[in-house]
C-alpha cells in the first residue's frame, strides 16, 4: 500500500513574505555582508537586497520574538516563545546553529543583547519575574540570573564603555545592573524632579556613564549614573520604540512614524517623516531602526521594511511587505499565471508574484477578508468577507464588479466552478449559496444540508456536483446548480473532482492520525499529477502525503516554519510551488516543490537541521514494513527500571518516620555487632539487558558490572576487587581511552554516572543533576578522554555531553521517544556523536548548550531498522551500526551507503580495531572483519567443544547470545546473555572466567553442612553448585523442568532437596545432581524446604498454598501436614531436637507446629527464646524485632540467617541492603551495619557451616555474592566500608547555653525588620494635622521667629553638614559567630566584622577602614591563605529566601586592603550563610547555609560558578573547613554531626564519622575543626573533649581539653601547631586558650586577663609569636606566646540593645549604656574605651550634666544613679518607679533632673536640695511611655515624645501640660532629640508600615538632623524638615534597629548606637566648605 511510506518528493522553503513588526522591536539589522537579518513567524530570515535572495534559519520550534546581532555582525541570537523557550545563536552566512541556550527561561525570551566583545549574551524572560540571565553563550552556560522586575522589561543593553554593567528598561522603570561573581545587582534609576516616572521603551549607552532612553511620551531621557540629568522633550510626538547607536550617533524611531538622527552628544541632525513620503500612510508606526553608514533600515508595525538612503531621505525604498495585524485566512492562486492572492483581517487584498517574489498589487476593502477565489479564466477575483458579504473584483485593475450581502455570518470559503459559470459561497451559518456568474451573480440555488459552519468546498470536473465539509467533520454532496443533496453513494462514486481541498473523505483518510478525532487540520490541497497532497494544521506544520492516502496514520514528510495556525495552503497553477499562509504570523510562505528526488540531489537537500522535536522527516506512526522485533530485544524493551522506592527517597522517608522512631527508641538499643563483612567474590555478569559493558584495563584485568557493583577481575589470581560507590543497578559501563578509568551509569530517580579509577577504585567524578531520569542506559568517553556522553531512559531518552572532570553539563538534547541503546563519540571531532536505538540512528553535533541531531538518511537502500550497536570507522565521516536483523549498516556523514549481512539475528556488539572490526550476535558467533566490512576474516563459535581443558565452570548452552566483545592482550573477551564471561584465544580455545544465573529471579540458596560449597536454584530452571573456596567456580549445573525457589542440603551433605515452582519437589544426589526421588503434591510453588537436624529423618516442605508437608525421608512417605496459616509460607526452621517447626507466613504470622504430625502449638514469646533452634532464618518474633527498619511500610526484610555461635544475625531486604545485627535484636529499630552491593531485592542470605563467609542472593540482579566475615578484633587493620545505622544516636549531643543560643538564633533581614519599641497609634506622616490658630506663611517670609534651637556657635557662620563618613566602630560580633578574627600583613592588621561591615583594624594605631558592600548582617568571615590570593577575604551574610534577588543571602569576596569587591556569590542558602572556607589553592570556596537542609556548596569564586551543592545535615552545621592541603577534601561539624566530604567532579560524597571503634564513644555536638598531617582531623566538642579522627574513623579522644565547649580551633600552616579556644572559668593552670603540638598531645594554656567570671573564646588565630583571640564578650585580645601578656585591641558591649548614649558637652568623649549592665566611656581621638562601670542591672539611658561633671544613668529596673565624673563615686541614687527609665535629662541651668519612664510619667528632682533626691513633682496624663525628652533653653519647659506618636510640652517644674500651639512655637529648645513634632515630620518614610524611626538628634548648629531607624539606617536631613518625605542621605552599616544617635561637641562627629549589633558607629561629619 503506497500510503505506508512517505512521498519521495520534497518541499524547500524558497521565500517568506512579511516581517514581524507587531509586539516586537529592535529586530532588524544589517549584517557584515550588507544583508538584512530579521524574523517572521518561527523563521530567521537573511535577505540580500542586491541579489533579491533569502536564506532561512529554522532552528526554532515556535514564534521568534527577539533578536540581537553580535558586534562582529555575522552571528545572530534569536529567542522564541513557548513553554520551554530557547535561544539560538546562528551564523547569518551559513544559517547553521552555533549554540543553543536552554533550560532557564519560561514563557518566552523578550530581549537579547551581546556585550562589547560578543562573549556574553544577556536575555530577559517573559515569566512573572521577568528574569534577567547572563550567558557564556559559546559554552551554553548560564553565568548569572536575577529577577528583573515585577513588570514587563522592553529593552536591555550592555554598557559598552564600562565592563560588567547593563541597563534595562520597561514599564515605569529603568534599572542599572552590575555583574560581579554570579550576582546581578540592580539599582533603580532615580527620576527625581527632572522628569515624570513613566515607561521607558528603549535605550542606548554612551560614554561617561551616560545612558539615553526613549520614553512612552516621546521624550528622550538622559541619565548619568543612575540619575536622570536632563530630558529632550518632544523628540517624537508619541512613544519611541527603537533606538540604535552607531559610529556616527543615534537613530530613533517612534510611533509617530518619524525617524530622527542624532549626533554622538544627542544633538539633532535630521528628521525623516515616513508618513509624508510616497509609500507612507496615516498611522505608520516605526518598530525598529538600524543606521549603518548612509543607509537606514526601518521596520514598521504593519510588517513593512523600508530602506532609506540618507542623501535621498524623502524617497524611502520599500523592500519587504506583508499583511498587517489581524488574522490571515484568504488564499487563492491564479489559474494560468504564477500569482497568488491573499486577503486578511487587515482588510487588504494583495497579489504576489511567485517568480519575482514581490507584491504587485494591493487593494483595501471595507471589511475583513476571509476567503478568495479566482475564476477559471483569471478575470474575476471573488472575496468573501467577515460580515457575510462577498465582493467580486476585476483582477486587471482591482475595480469592483459586484458587492452582494445575503448572509449575516462570515463567508469562510468560496469557489468558482471549473467551467466558470457558477460561484459557490460557503458561510458560517452552515449554508452554501450558488450564484450565476453570467447573470451578474444572481443567486440560483442554495445547499442547506449542513448543521455546522462550512469549511471547505470542491467542484466536480464537469461542474455538476459540489462536495462540502463542515465544522462537524461531515462531508456532503449536492447536485448543481440547484443545490439538492445527493445521498446515493453510487452516484458519487464515479464523480471526478476538479480540485481536492476537503479534509474529510476516503482519499484523504491518511492525513489523520490513527486514533485521533481532532479537528486541527485547516487546509489541504491535492496535486493529482504529482500524486501528492499537502496539508496545513494548527501546529504550524506543513505535511506532504501521497495522494490518495486511504489508511489513517499515513506516512508523511513535515516542514516547520509557521508559528501556530497555518490557515490555508495551495498548489500554484503549474504545481511548481506550494503557498501557505499563517493565521497569527500573517506571513506568506512560498515552498518550491522538488519532485521524485534522486539521491544525487540529496546532498543539497539534506534534512534541515533542527533543534525542535518536530523534525521527523517521516512520521513514525505505523511501521508495518519493519520486520518484527527480535524476541530478546522485545523482552528488553519491556523491562522497566522504575522503582517504587529509590535509594534517594530514603532520607525523606526516614524524616517522615522520625516520630515513630522517637517513640520507639526510648529504650536503650543494642549496639551494632562487632563483626563486619567484606565483599569477596561475585558470581554473575549483567548481560541480559546490557551490551558492550566488558573491557580489559591497562594491566590486563577485566572490568564489568553486575547488580550495583563495578567488578575488576584478575584472571591470573582469580580474585575480584569492587567499586561499591553505586547504590542501585548499574546499567552501562565504558572505559577511558587510556584504559585506566571507567564510567558507569546506574538506575535512580536522578541517576548518577560515576567515573572511577580501576587501580585505586576511588571515584574521580560523579555526574548528576536531574538531566536523566530513572536511569542511564549508555555512556561513552571522547577520544581525548575529557568528555563523556550519556543517554537516559527517561521518556525523551535525553542525551547529555559532560566535561566529566569538572562535572559540568556541556550540552543536552532530547534523544528519541524510543529507547536508545548506544551512544558513541566521534574519535576525530570531539563535538560530534551518534546515537542508535529502536528505529533510530542519529548524528549529533554540539552547539553551545544544545545538541543538534540529524536523522540518518536511509534512502532506498534499507529499512528504518532498530540499531543495537554502533562504532565510528577510520575517518570522521564513516560510521557503522549493527541492526536487529543481523545487518551492518555503513554510513558516510548521515547517508546510508550500504548494508552487509553479518549475523543471523541481531548484531548486539561491535568493536573497532586498528585494522578492522569485530562483531558478535545473537547467533553466538564472534566475527572478525577487515577495515571496510568487505570480508569476514574469521569466525569463532562459542561452543562447549571449544572450551579449553581445565577451564573452570561449565558452559550452559552452545552459541549463547553475545552481548559484549572486547579485544586486547591477545584475546577476545566475550560476554553473553547467560551471564558468562569468556576469553577466546585467537587460536580458538575458549576459557570461561565468570558466570552467574541467567534471566529470572534467583531465590533458592543452601550452604553445605561441612564443605565450603553452596547450591542455588533459580527461575532460569537450573540448579547449580558453587565452590566458595579460592577456585570460585561453578562445580555442577543441572537443568530442571521448572524453575525453583528453594533448596536444602541434608545434614550429612549427601542429598540435596529442591522445591520447584509448580508445587513439586525433588531430592537429588548432592555430588552428581541425579534424581533420587520426586513428589508433586501441591499446585503452588514450594517456598522453603528443610531437613530435620541430626540424622535428617524428616523433610519439611512449605508451599505458597499455606501448608507445610512433612515427609519421612527414609520411606519417602508424607507423614504430616501443618495447617492453620492464613497466608503463604515464607520461612521454616527446625528446633535442635527435630520436634518443633517455627514458621513465618506472608501475613507476618509466626506459628509453631509439632513434628511429625503437624499439630499447631501456641508458645508464649518468652519461651520461644529459650528453645534451641537448629537454624534461624525467621524474620519475625521478639528476638529479631529490631531488624525491621523505620520505613517498614515500603520495604520488607526478606531473609535472615543466624551464625552458628548465635551472635550475629544477617538480613537481606527489598532495598538491596545486607545488614548485620547483634542477636537477639530486641526492641524496635536495632542498630546495625549495612552493606550495599545488590541492587534491589536480596532474596536469601546464608552463613557457611563455619561462619567464615556469608552468601547472599540478589533476586533481580541474579548475582551470588560471597562475603568474608571479619571478627571483632580483626578490623583495626582496615577501616570498614560499611555504613553505620541510619538512625542518629538517641543520646543528646550535650548542652551549653552559648551553643544553644547560636543554634536557635533566628536572623531577621533588614528589609523585614519591625519596630523595636511597642509603639501604638498613627504614624506622624499619616496623622491629620490640627489646624493651628494662626496659619503663618512658610518660614522664609515670616517675621523673625525665635530660634527653634539654642545654638552654641553663634559667632561662626553656620555650615550645614553634607556627608557622614564612617571613622570608627566599637564592636565585634562574637556572641553567635566564630572563627571571624584573623591576622593580615604579618600581624600588623586584624580583620573582623560586626553588623554588616567588614573591619580592617591596624594594631599599632587603632585606625580602621571598612568594607561596606554587604546589604545585611555578616555572619562569617575567612581569609584566603594561598600566597597567590594575598589579603583576600570572604564574608557571608544573612538573607531572605533564595530567589537570587538583592535580598537573597550572598557571599562577598573582597580585597582587604583596597576594599575592592572581586566577586559576589548569590546563593540558595535561604536565611543566610553561616560558614565559609577557602580551599588549599585558594580557588574554591566552601559555604554552609542556615536553610533547613543546611546546604553545603562549593564555588569557583572567581567566575561566580557553583560547582557542587548538597544537603549537609538535618540539624545545624556550625563550621565546614577544607583540609589545608586539599581542594577536594573537607570536614563539617554541627549538632551531633561530623562528616568527611570529598568533592568528585560536581558531586559531594560524604562519610559520617565512625565512632564504633572506641568503646563508649558517643556522637556529641561538634563545634570546631583543626587538621593534622596524615589525614588526621581534630574536632572540638560541646563537652570540652577533642576527638581525633584518622580518615573518618575516631581513633582517640583528648579528654577535657577545655572545661567547657571548644568553640574555636586554628591550624597553623607553617608549623602545624594547633590553637584551641573554649569556655572556661579562669584558674591557675587552665586557660580559655591553649596552644598544642601537631598531635594534640601536649599543650600550654593562656589566661585572658579580662576580669570576667568565665572566658568564652569564639575565635582564635595565630600569627608570629602572637595569638589573636575573639571572645563572646566582644573583646579582641592579642596574647603573646612568650610572656603570655594580654593586650585588648577591641572592646564592645556584650549584649544589646545599646539604648543609652550621651556625648560630653565639650570634649570628644561619649558614654554608652546597654542591656549588658555596663556604662562605658569612649575616647574618639584615642580610638579606645577609657573606662567601664558595671552596674549589675541593665542600663537604659545616660546623660551628662551641662558642665560635664556629673553623669545620670537610668536603669531598666526603674532606679537611677548620679555619678561624679572625676571620682566615679555615686553621688546619689533613687528608685521611685518599678519600670524602665527611658530618658533622663539635666536642665540647662543644672537645677533640675527630669526622669522619663515607661510608666507614662516624667518625674522632676531638684538637684540643689542635695543627694537625697526627693521628687518635687511630675508630669501627669502622658498617654503612653516616654521615649525622648528635651529641655527648653531657659529650663522652663520640657518636650516629651511618647509611644503613641504624640509630642507634648510641659512646664518645669510644675508638670503642667502646655496646650497653646502659639506658645509652643515660640519656645527655643536647648536640645532636640524628639522624633515627633511638625519640625521633623519629614523624617518619617513611606515604607515604614511596620518599622519606626527610633531616634533623632539636631546638630549643635541647629541646621542638620540625623535619625536612626528600625531598618538599621542612619539618615541625614536638614532641620527643620516640616515637609513629608523630606530629601535625605542614607548611611548603611548597622544591623536592624539603630537605637540612639547623638552629635558630639562642635558637630565634629555623629555617634550611632546599634540595637541588634551591640556596636557603636562613629561617623565623621563633612561640612560644606564656605
Amino acid at each position: 500500500m503506497a500510503a505506508r511510506s512517505a512521498p519521495s518528493c520534497h518541499l524547500r522553503l524558497e521565500w517568506v513574505y512579511g516581517y514581524r513588526g507587531h509586539q516586537c522591536r529592535n529586530n532588524l539589522y544589517y549584517t557584515a555582508a550588507k544583508e538584512i537579518v530579521y524574523f517572521v513567524a518561527g523563521v530567521g530570515v537573511v535577505y540580500s537586497p542586491r541579489e533579491h535572495r533569502q536564506k532561512f534559519y529554522r532552528g526554532h520550534s515556535d514564534d521568534i520574538i527577539s533578536l540581537a546581532l553580535h558586534p562582529e555582525r555575522v552571528l545572530v541570537a534569536t529567542g522564541q516563545v513557548g513553554k520551554e523557550p530557547y535561544i539560538c545563536i546562528w551564523d547569518s552566512y551559513t544559517v547553521q546553529t552555533i549554540s543553543v541556550l536552554k533550560d532557564v527561561h519560561t514563557h518566552g525570551i523578550a530581549c537579547l543583547a551581546f556585550d562589547l566583545d560578543g562573549q556574553r549574551l544577556v536575555s530577559v524572560g517573559l515569566d512573572s519575574k521577568n528574569a534577567v540571565c547572563v550567558w557564556d553563550w559559546k559554552r551554553g552556560k548560564m553565568l548569572s540570573m536575577a529577577p528583573g522586575h515585577t513588570d514587563r522589561i522592553f529593552d536591555i543593553s550592555w554598557d559598552l564603555y564600562q565592563p560588567n554593567k547593563l541597563v534595562s528598561c520597561g514599564v515605569k522603570h529603568i534599572k542599572f545592573w552590575s555583574l560581579c561573581g554570579n550576582a546581578l545587582t540592580p539599582k533603580r534609576g532615580v527620576f527625581g524632579k527632572t522628569g515624570d516616572l513613566q515607561t521607558i521603551l528603549c535605550l542606548a549607552c554612551a560614554r561617561d556613564e551616560l545612558t539615553y532612553s526613549g520614553a512612552l511620551n516621546g521624550d528622550i531621557y538622559v541619565w548619568k549614573g543612575i540619575n536622570l540629568i536632563r530630558t529632550i522633550q518632544g523628540a517624537h510626538a508619541a512613544g519611541i520604540f527603537s533606538m540604535n547607536a552607531c559610529e556616527e550617533g543615534f537613530a530613533t524611531g517612534g510611533r509617530d512614524g518619524c525617524i530622527r538622527l542624532w549626533d554622538l552628544t544627542f544633538k539633532p541632525i535630521t528628521v525623516i517623516d515616513l508618513r509624508e513620503t510616497d509609500q507612507g500612510y496615516k498611522g505608520l508606526s516605526v518598530r525598529s531602526v538600524c543606521w549603518r553608514g548612509d543607509h537606514i533600515l526601518v521596520g514598521t508595525q504593519d510588517s513593512e521594511i523600508f530602506e532609506i538612503v540618507v542623501q535621498e531621505r524623502n524617497k524611502p525604498f520599500l523592500i519587504m511587505q506583508g499583511h498587517c495585524e489581524g488574522e490571515l485566512w484568504a488564499l487563492a492562486v491564479h489559474p494560468t499565471k504564477p500569482l497568488a492572492v491573499t486577503g486578511s483581517d487587515d482588510r487588504s487584498v494583495r497579489i504576489w508574484s511567485l517568480v519575482d517574489h514581490a507584491l504587485i498589487a494591493r487593494c483595501n476593502m471595507e471589511e475583513p477578508i476571509r476567503c478568495a477565489a479566482v475564476n477559471a479564466d483569471g478575470i474575476h477575483l471573488a472575496l468573501g468577507m467577515k460580515d457575510g458579504s462577498f465582493t467580486v473584483l476585476r483582477v486587471r485593475d482591482m475595480t469592483e464588479v459586484v458587492h452582494i450581502k445575503d448572509r449575516k455570518e462570515a463567508i469562510h470559503e468560496l469557489k468558482y466552478s471549473p467551467d466558470g459559470t457558477y460561484l459557490a459561497v460557503g458561510c458560517n451559518d452552515s449554508s452554501v449559496d450558488i450564484y450565476g456568474v453570467a447573470q451578474r451573480y444572481k443567486k440560483v440555488g442554495e445547499c442547506l444540508g449542513s448543521l455546522s459552519f462550512i469549511t471547505h468546498l470542491d467542484w466536480s470536473s464537469d461542474s455538476r456536483y459540489l462536495q462540502t465539509n463542515d465544522g462537524n467533520g461531515k462531508r456532503l454532496f449536492y447536485r448543481m446548480p440547484g443545490g439538492k443533496e445527493v445521498t446515493s453513494t453510487e452516484e458519487i462514486k464515479g464523480v471526478h473532482w476538479a480540485s481536492w481541498t476537503c479534509v474529510s473523505g476516503l482519499e484523504v483518510n491518511g492525513i489523520w492520525p490513527k486514533y485521533s478525532d481532532i479537528n486541527d487540520i485547516n487546509s489541504v490541497d491535492g496535486n493529482y499529477i504529482g500524486q501528492v497532497l499537502v496539508t496545513a494544521d494548527d501546529y504550524g506544520i506543513i505535511k506532504l502525503f501521497r495522494y490518495p492516502c486511504l489508511r489513517k496514520g499515513a506516512k508523511f514528510r513535515k516542514y516547520i516554519g509557521h508559528s501556530a495556525h497555518v490557515t490555508n495552503v495551495r498548489w500554484s497553477h503549474d504545481y511548481q510551488w506550494v503557498i501557505s499562509i499563517g493565521g497569527a504570523d500573517h506571513s506568506v510562505f512560498q515552498w518550491k516543490f522538488i519532485p521524485e528526488r534522486k539521491l544525487k540531489d540529496a546532498v543539497h537537500i539534506a534534512p534541515q537541521e533542527s533543534l525542535a522535536d518536530s523534525h521527523s522527516d517521516e512520521s513514525d506512526s505505523d511501521l508495518s514494513d519493519v520486520p518484527e522485533l527480535d524476541s530478546e530485544i522485545e523482552q528488553e524493551t519491556q523491562l522497566t527500571y522504575r522503582r517504587q522506592v529509590y535509594k534517594e527517597d530514603l532520607p525523606q522517608l526516614k524524616e517522615q518516620c522520625k516520630e515513630k522512631q522517637k517513640s520507639a527508641t526510648s529504650k536503650r538499643r543494642e549496639r551494632a555487632p562487632g563483626n563486619s563483612i567484606r565483599l569477596h567474590f561475585v558470581h554473575g555478569y549483567r548481560g541480559y539487558d546490557c551490551r558492550s559493558n566488558l573491557f580489559y584495563t591497562q594491566i590486563g584485568e577485566i572490568v564489568y558490572h553486575v547488580a550495583a557493583v563495578g567488578v575488576i577481575y584478575n584472571r591470573q589470581q582469580n580474585t575480584q576487587r569492587f567499586y561499591l560507590g553505586h547504590d542501585d543497578d548499574i546499567l552501562c559501563l565504558t572505559i577511558h581511552p587510556l584504559k585506566d578509568y571507567v564510567a558507569t551509569g546506574q538506575v535512580g530517580r536522578d541517576p548518577s554516572i560515576h567515573i572511577w579509577d580501576t587501580e585505586t577504585i576511588k571515584p574521580l567524578s560523579i555526574l548528576k543533576g536531574g538531566h536523566h531520569q530513572y536511569g542511564v542506559s549508555a555512556v561513552d568517553f571522547s577520544a581525548d578522554g575529557k568528555r563523556l556522553a550519556s543517554v537516559g531512559i527517561d521518556d525523551s531518552h535525553t542525551v547529555v555531553l559532560w566535561d566529566w572532570k569538572k562535572g559540568e553539563k556541556l550540552s543536552i538534547a532530547r534523544g528519541s521517544k524510543d529507547k536508545i541503546f548506544v551512544v558513541k563519540m566521534n574519535p576525530y571531532v570531539p563535538d560530534k556523536l551518534i546515537t542508535a536505538g529502536i528505529k533510530h540512528m542519529k548524528f549529533w553535533r554540539k552547539a553551545g548548550g544544545g545538541l543538534i541531531g540529524r536523522k540518518g538518511y536511509i534512502g532506498t537502500l534499507g529499512k528504518n531498522d532498530t540499531m543495537m550497536c554502533a562504532v565510528y570507522g577510520w575517518t570522521e565521516e564513516m560510521a557503522f551500526s549493527g541492526t536487529s536483523t543481523g545487518d551492518v549498516c555503513i554510513w558516510r556523514d548521515i547517508f546510508l551507503v550500504k548494508t552487509v549481512k553479518a549475523h543471523d539475528g541481531p548484531v548486539f556488539s561491535m568493536h573497532a580495531l586498528e585494522k578492522g572490526f569485530v562483531t558478535g550476535g545473537k547467533d553466538g558467533i564472534v566475527a572478525l572483519w577487515d577495515d571496510s566490512f568487505e570480508r569476514c576474516l574469521k569466525t569463532y563459535a562459542i561452543k562447549r567443544a571449544a572450551l579449553a581443558p581445565g577451564s573452570k565452570g561449565l558452559l550452559l548452552e552452545d552459541n549463547p547470545s553475545i552481548r559484549a566483545i572486547s579485544l586486547g592482550h591477545g584475546h577476545i573477551l566475550v560476554g553473553t546473555k547467560n551471564g558468562e564471561i569468556l576469553e577466546v584465544d585467537k587460536s580458538g580455545p575458549i576459557t570461561l572466567l565468570v558466570q552467574g544465573h541467567m534471566e529470572g529471579e534467583v531465590w533458592g540458596l543452601a550452604t553445605h553442612p561441612y564443605l565450603p560449597i553452596c547450591a542455588t536454584v533459580s527461575d532460569d530452571k537450573t540448579l547449580r553448585i558453587w565452590d566458595l573456596s579460592p577456585s570460585h567456580c561453578m562445580l555442577a549445573v543441572r537443568k530442571l523442568k521448572k524453575g525453583g525457589r528453594c533448596c536444602c542440603f541434608s545434614p550429612d551433605g549427601k542429598a540435596l532437596a529442591v522445591g520447584l515452582n509448580d508445587g513439586s519437589f525433588l531430592m537429588a544426589n548432592a555430588d552428581t545432581l541425579e534424581d533420587l526421588v520426586s513428589f508433586h503434591h501441591r499446585k503452588d510453588m514450594i517456598s522453603d524446604i528443610r531437613f530435620s537436624p541430626g540424622s535428617g529423618k524428616y523433610l519439611a516442605v512449605a508451599s505458597h498454598d499455606s501448608f507445610i508437608d512433612i515427609y519421612n525421608v527414609m520411606n519417602s512417605k508424607r507423614v504430616g501436614i501443618c495447617k492453620g496459616a492464613t497466608s503463604y509460607i515464607t520461612h521454616i526452621d527446625w528446633d535442635i531436637r527435630g520436634k518443633l517447626l517455627q514458621v513465618n507466613t506472608g501475613a507476618k504470622e509466626q506459628l509453631f507446629f509439632e513434628a511429625p504430625r503437624g499439630k499447631k502449638q501456641t508458645i508464649p514469646s518468652v519461651e520461644v527464646e529459650k528453645i534451641a533452634w537448629a537454624s534461624w532464618t525467621s524474620v519475625l518474633g521478639l528476638c529479631c524485632e529490631g531488624i525491621w527498619p523505620v520505613i517498614g511500610e515500603v520495604t520488607d526484610v526478606t531473609a535472615s540467617c543466624l551464625t552458628s555461635d548465635k551472635m550475629v544475625l544477617a538480613t537481606g531486604d527489598d532495598l538491596g541492603f545486607v545488614k548485620l545485627f547483634r542477636y537477639p535484636t530486641k526492641g524496635k529499630f536495632g542498630k546495625f551495619k549495612r552493606y550495599v552491593a545488590h541492587s534491589t531485592h536480596v532474596t536469601n542470605v546464608r552463613w557457611t557451616y563455619d561462619d567464615s563467609m556469608l552468601v547472599t542472593l540478589g533476586g533481580t540482579d541474579m548475582s551470588l555474592m560471597v562475603w568474608t566475615n571479619e571478627m571483632e578484633g580483626y578490623r583495626e587493620k582496615r577501616p570498614c566500608d560499611s555504613e553505620e545505622s541510619d538512625i542518629d544516636s538517641e543520646e543528646d549531643g550535650g548542652y551549653d547555653s552559648d551553643v544553644t543560643r547560636e543554634n536557635e538564633i533566628s536572623y531577621t533581614i533588614r528589609a523585614l525588620s519591625t519596630n523595636i519599641r511597642p509603639m501604638l497609634g498613627i504614624k506622624p506622616h499619616l496623622q491629620q494635622k490640627e489646624p493651628s490658630i494662626d496659619e503663618r506663611p512658610p518660614v522664609s517670609r515670616a517675621p523673625p521667629q525665635p530660634e527653634k534651637l539654642q545654638t552654641n556657635n553663634v559667632g561662626k557662620k553656620k555650615r550645614p553638614i553634607e556627608d557622614l563618613v564612617l571613622e570608627l566602630i566599637f564592636g565585634y560580633r562574637g556572641r553567635d559567630c566564630r572563627n571571624n578574627v584573623h591576622y593580615l600583613n604579618d600581624g600588623d592588621d586584624i580583620i573582623y566584622h560586626t553588623a554588616s561591615v567588614g573591619i580592617l583594624h591596624n594594631v599599632a594605631t587603632g585606625s580602621q577602614s571598612f568594607y561596606q558592600e554587604h546589604n545585611d548582617d555578616i555572619l562569617c568571615l575567612t581569609v584566603n591563605q594561598h600566597p597567590k590570593f594575598i589579603n583576600i577575604v570572604a564574608t557571608g551574610q544573612v538573607g531572605d529566601s533564595a530567589d537570587m534577588s538583592a535580598t537573597a543571602p550572598s557571599i562577598h569576596i573582597w580585597d582587604a586592603m583596597n576594599k575592592q569587591t572581586l566577586s559576589i556569590l548569590r546563593c540558595y542558602h535561604s536565611k543566610g550563610v553561616c560558614s565559609v572556607s577557602f580551599s588549599a589553592t585558594g580557588k574554591l570556596l566552601l559555604s554552609v547555609g542556615l536553610d533547613p537542609e543546611h546546604t553545603i556548596t562549593i564555588w569557583r569564586w572567581q567566575e561566580g560558578a557553583k560547582i557542587a551543592s548538597r544537603a549537609g545535615h538535618n540539624q545545624r552545621i556550625f563550621v565546614a573547613e577544607f583540609r589545608p592541603d586539599s581542594d577536594t577534601q573537607f570536614v563539617s561539624v554541627g549538632v551531633k554531626h561530623v562528616k568527611f566530604w570529598t568533592l568528585a567532579g560536581r558531586a559531594l560524597l560524604s562519610k559520617k564519622g565512625l565512632l564504633s571503634t572506641l568503646e563508649d564513644a558517643r556522637m556529641q555536638t561538634m563545634l570546631a575543626i583543626a587538621f593534622g598531617a596524615n589525614n588526621l582531623t581534630f574536632t572540638g566538642t560541646i563537652s570540652g573533649d577533642v576527638c581525633v579522627w584518622k580518615d573518618h574513623i575516631l581513633c582517640r579522644i583528648v579528654a577535657r581539653a577545655h572545661n567547657g565547649p571548644v568553640f574555636a580551633m586554628y591550624t597553623t600552616l607553617r608549623d602545624g601547631l594547633i590553637v584551641t579556644g573554649g569556655k572556661e572559668r579562669p584558674s591557675k593552670e587552665g586557660g580559655a586558650v591553649k596552644l598544642w603540638d601537631q598531635e594534640l598531645r601536649r599543650c600550654r594554656a593562656f589566661r585572658l586577663e579580662t576580669g570576667q567570671a568565665t572566658d568564652c573564646v569564639r575565635s582564635v588565630c595565630r600569627g608570629k609569636g602572637k595569638i589573636l583571640v575573639g571572645t563572646r564578650n566582644a573583646e579582641i585580645i592579642e596574647v603573646g606566646e612568650k610572656n603570655a601578656a594580654c593586650n585588648i585591641l577591641v572592646n564592645g558591649h556584650v549584649d544589646g540593645p545599646i539604648w543609652g548614649l550621651a556625648t560630653h558637652p565639650s570634649r570628644d568623649f561619649f558614654l554608652s549604656a546597654a542591656e549588658d549592665g555596663t556604662v562605658r566611656l569612649w575616647d574618639i581621638a584615642d580610638k579606645k574605651m577609657l573606662n567601664k562601670v558595671n552596674l549589675g542591672h541593665a542600663a537604659r539611658t545616660v546623660c551628662y550634666s551641662p558642665e560635664g561633671d556629673m553623669v545620670a544613668i537610668g536603669m531598666k529596673n526603674g532606679e537611677f544613679i548620679i555619678l561624679l565624673v572625676s571620682s566615679l563615686k555615686i553621688w546619689g541614687k533613687k528608685r521611685d518607679r518599678r519600670c524602665a527609665i527611658h530618658d533622663i535629662r539635666f536642665s540647662p541651668d543644672s537645677r533640675y533632673l527630669a526622669v522619663g519612664s515607661s510608666e507614662n510619667s516624667v518625674d522632676f528632682y531638684d538637684l540643689t536640695l542635695g543627694p537625697t533626691l526627693n521628687r518635687i513633682s511630675y508630669c501627669k496624663d502622658i498617654p503612653s511611655f516616654v521615649i525622648q525628652m528635651d529641655f527648653s533653653a531657659d529650663s522652663s519647659y520640657l518636650q516629651v515624645s511618647s509611644g503613641c506618636y504624640k509630642r507634648h510640652v510641659y512646664e518645669v517644674p510644675s508638670g503642667k501640660h502646655l496646650m497653646d500651639h502659639a506658645a509652643i512655637d515660640r519656645i527655643t529648645w536647648a536640645t532636640w532629640t524628639s522624633i515627633l513634632g511638625d519640625e521633623v515630620l519629614g523624617i518619617w518614610s513611606r515604607h515604614a508600615e511596620k518599622a519606626d524611626v527610633n531616634c533623632a538628634c539636631v546638630s549643635h548648629s541647629g541646621i542638620s538632623l540625623v535619625t536612626g531607624d528600625d531598618f538599621g539606617m542612619v539618615k541625614l536631613f536638614d532641620f527643620p524638615c516640616p515637609e513629608k518625605f523630606a530629601k535625605h542621605k542614607r548611611f548603611l552599616g548597622h544591623s536592624p534597629h539603630v537605637t540612639n544617635i547623638r552629635f558630639t561637641s562642635g558637630d565634629r562627629h555623629v555617634v550611632s548606637a546599634g540595637g541588634d549589633d551591640c556596636s557603636l558607629f562613629v561617623w565623621k561629619c563633612v561640612h560644606t566648605p564656605h
